[in-house]
């Protein structure tokens, strides 16, 4: 078993979620891959390797005001115990627990002034753009921003699916297809052996009429459905044939085969596993245009800087190493990487040295995808708590991710179960002219 990230965390919400990716359990003999797709209602298309975006999720809610938006004039009980460091961009400073970072800022830009998050612990909202808790949902659900591209650039090669899904199972999530469909959800490599991706023992032709015999069956199926729930189906069995067909994923997933220099730059700090940030640049170097993954737990409601002094260090290292490894291979105009939660915390220290829900507002780190870079975005008031100025909105974001990735949002439309055209990001949002 291959574990990519790490361990189970627990929310204020009691739910709990797994940080950790595990490959295999995707046994051909039974043709359990396509039956594993459809049980978790996630597949993703094959693409080829062009423009791309990594969506780095840090689960439970970072504390803003302690990463990228230091109050050095506020009070303690506002300013917390952190200081700020220069970064080697003029006038910017960020958390001394992220050094790497500010040595490189440069190649990456903050937006300090999130405004639109909603208090629920949920990836929904960064993998969507939307919140889980609109009054009026489109016809099957808004679908994430890798199903979205899934659907416009997918169909590509070798094997490797468009959208997958590093991060761990969050039941409130929002790595699902929504209205375009299950087939277009995260594909996410899960289960007991990473062995049974590929073919074992099993001669292409016998696949073939496997192949075929699973065709006929679906195809059956969904003309006796009269849902539409059918639609799509054969997709999970073209994704289960493509990957066990082809060695590509299993080849992105081996990260003993990268390049010992670049490795070192992905070391494991501590108990720390950073292998799941190397991993993500290699599947979209080998041909996803979408990727995923959790990191971290972030839900400090006490020990907020206790728990920042182990996490930042780390996720300093992971996001920086990722960078500039795109860097180094001239990927930096292809590939966007994109840091965030569901929310920012309060502005003041409560009890238990710790920070609460505050979705008032919250910040973003962006990097790659040909944006201008080295720069900071909005501002908040003097003690972190409300946006002083350039208020964005979530939308806002993804209009510009979907620039970055060649695709217009504010003309674009796609229409849900109930044949009504949706725009893909809600009304008003354009890509930032600061970033494009």
């Amino acid at each position: 078993m291959l574990t990519i990230l790490g361990k189970k965390q627990s929310f204020c919400d009691g739910v709990s979620r797994r940080n950790f990716l595990q490959i295999g359990a995707l046994g051909l003999g039974g043709l359990a891959l396509p039956d594993l797709l459809r049980a978790e209602s996630q597949a993703g298309r094959s693409v080829s390797a062009q423009k791309a975006i990594i969506m780095i999720y840090l689960p439970g809610g970072p504390s803003h005001q302690d990463m990228y938006d230091i109050k050095e004039e506020a009070p303690r009980e506002f300013r917390g115990e952190f200081n700020a460091i220069p970064t080697c961009v003029p006038g910017v400073r960020i958390c001394e627990h992220m050094p790497q970072l500010a040595r490189n800022f440069d190649k990456f830009a903050v937006i300090r002034s999130i405004t639109d998050s909603a208090s629920d612990h949920s990836s929904f909202q960064p993998l969507t753009g939307h919140s889980r808790k609109d009054a009026v949902q489109p016809s099957g659900g808004w679908p994430s921003a890798g199903a979205v591209i899934g659907k416009l650039q997918g169909s590509g090669r070798s094997g490797i699916p468009a959208y997958v899904g590093l991060n761990g199972s969050d039941p409130k999530g929002g790595a699902g297809g929504g209205f375009l469909g299950a087939s277009y959800g995260a594909f996410s490599p899960s289960g007991k052996g990473r062995g049974d991706m590929v073919l074992n023992g099993v001669t292409l032709d016998r696949l073939e009429d496997r192949k075929s015999l699973l065709e006929g069956v679906d195809r059956f199926r969904r003309e006796a459905d009269t849902s539409g729930q059918m639609n799509g189906m054969d997709a999970f069995n073209q994704e289960a044939f493509s990957v066990v067909t082809s060695n590509k994923l299993v080849k992105a997933l081996d990260v003993n085969a990268e390049d010992k220099k670049v490795a070192e730059a992905y070391k494991t700090r501590g108990d720390r596993n950073l292998n799941d940030f190397l991993v993500a640049r290699r599947i979209v170097e080998a041909g996803a245009r979408f990727v995923t993954l959790n990191f971290g737990g972030w839900d400090t409601h006490s020990k907020n800087f206790e728990t920042l002094k182990k996490q930042l260090p780390v996720l300093d290292q992971g996001v920086t190493a990722l960078v500039r490894d795109l860097h180094d291979r001239g990927m930096e105009k292809d590939v966007t990487v994109v840091v965030w939660g569901e929310f920012g915390r309060t502005p003041r220290v409560n009890g238990n040295a710790g920070r609460d829900h505050w979705p008032r507002v919250s910040s973003v780190l962006l990097a790659g995808g040909g944006m201008k870079t080295g720069q900071v975005i909005g501002a908040t008031d003097r003690t972190g708590g409300e946006a002083a100025d350039r208020p964005t909105r979530f939308g806002e974001v993804f209009a510009t991710l979907y620039h970055n990735m060649g695709i217009d949002a504010a003309k674009l439309t796609i229409p849900d179960l109930a044949g009504r055209p949706q725009y893909i990001v809600d009304p008003g949002c354009t890509p930032m002219k600061e970033l494009v």
